[in-house]
């Protein structure tokens, strides 16, 4: 048996069956948001965290405090965008 994908295998449930129901969906936003009961811009406002979450987590990361940013972004305790920003300058302090 294939080991599961280290990005898939850091998913929490929920976003798991998120996309399990997608797939069945055909991919259909529009029929996704009917299942949640939710607009389509808030399901597509979904996809797009879950996609930057898939991203996040195909990077691996050998310095732990990079490391720590993206978790903490993957797990929505910090902003994907606030999270880029500290990365940004965390590097640029790398380089100095």
């Amino acid at each position: 048996m294939d080991t599961i994908p280290s990005w898939m295998a850091n998913l929490e449930d929920e976003d798991a069956a998120f996309i399990k129901k997608f797939v069945l969906a055909s991919g259909s936003l529009k029929e996704m948001a009917g299942l949640y009961g939710v607009s389509y811009p808030t399901m597509r406002l979904r996809l797009d965290r879950l996609i930057q979450k898939i991203r996040l987590a195909e990077t691996e990361e050998a310095d732990p405090y990079v490391a720590l940013v993206k978790r903490l972004a993957m797990d929505d305790k910090l902003d994907f965008g606030t999270a880029k920003l500290l990365l940004s300058e965390y590097r640029k302090t790398k380089e100095e």
